[in-house]
């Protein structure tokens, strides 16, 4: 009896957070792109506010605009983030049969050789979806140009390299939890500062994904930062969001306009 009531409350919170975003659709062509919405208490259109974007993992993939939601969402609905960091918050969804990052994945029980990742990053829709997103997401609401920020999390923190990549002008700050993506990269990605987290016993993305990019991306951004977990698989999310510093360090940095 215990144990069902405290799953009818954890099942209660969750419903109430998930309230707190609100439940929307970027078209663009033949495209729909589900994604919940997060706005800052008292929010006043004529105020610009911060943006920050959050990539889920694969598991989350689909169109039912509520998966997206299982990690890290009630991170931003605490008092204590939402009265220091009133901010909009924006968890799109990508679709089941898409990625967030143009990755090619090898059948291999080499952890190394699962994901190939392009040195020269080509045409890739989701990504392009979401670069439009981005902007649509900017007639919308009255965002400080200066305070874009982005992170995410295993397929999410591949395709949180992979955005920044391709607009490197744009975010403020980003941070990857055990994600990837290929140190060529590191020059361009120089102009946005990176927190990058991994388990080093990750046994579905490889810890040496995170750690090639951070020793590459190092040399040309001191700002750049890696947290690695000693023992942890890849649910290194859990460990990642309880991370006191990493808010503070975030919203630390403002893009030069």
């Amino acid at each position: 009896m215990k144990l069902l009531s405290l799953f009818c409350l954890l099942v209660f919170v969750g419903v109430i957070n998930g309230q707190e975003y609100e439940k929307r659709r970027y078209i663009t062509q033949n495209d729909t792109l589900p994604y919940r919405l997060l706005l800052p208490d008292n929010y006043n259109p004529k105020k610009s506010y911060p943006l920050l974007v959050f990539l889920h993992g694969a598991g989350e993939r689909g169109n039912d605009n509520e998966k997206q939601l299982l990690h890290g969402s009630d991170l931003y609905t605490s008092d204590i983030f939402r009265k220091n960091y009133p901010a909009i918050v924006v968890f799109p969804q990508c679709p089941k049969n898409s990625y967030w990052a143009s990755v090619q994945k090898n059948k291999t029980k080499k952890l190394e050789k699962r994901f190939n990742f392009e040195k020269n990053l080509k045409i890739f829709h989701t990504q392009e979806v979401l670069e439009l997103f981005m902007y649509d997401l900017e007639k919308s609401f009255n965002i400080d140009s200066s305070s874009r920020y982005l992170g995410g999390l295993s397929m999410g923190g591949m395709g949180t390299f992979e955005l920044v990549t391709r607009m490197p002008n744009y975010f403020a700050a980003a941070f990857a939890i055990c994600g990837g993506g290929n140190p060529a990269w590191s020059k361009t990605l120089s102009k946005t500062p990176f927190w990058i987290f991994h388990g080093d016993k990750d046994n579905v993305v490889s810890y040496h994904f995170s750690k090639r990019m951070f020793r590459k991306m190092k040399r040309f951004n001191k700002a750049t930062k890696f947290t690695s977990f000693k023992g942890v698989n890849h649910e290194s999310w859990n460990y990642a969001f309880q991370e006191s510093q990493l808010f503070p360090w975030i919203f630390s940095f403002k893009k030069s306009i």
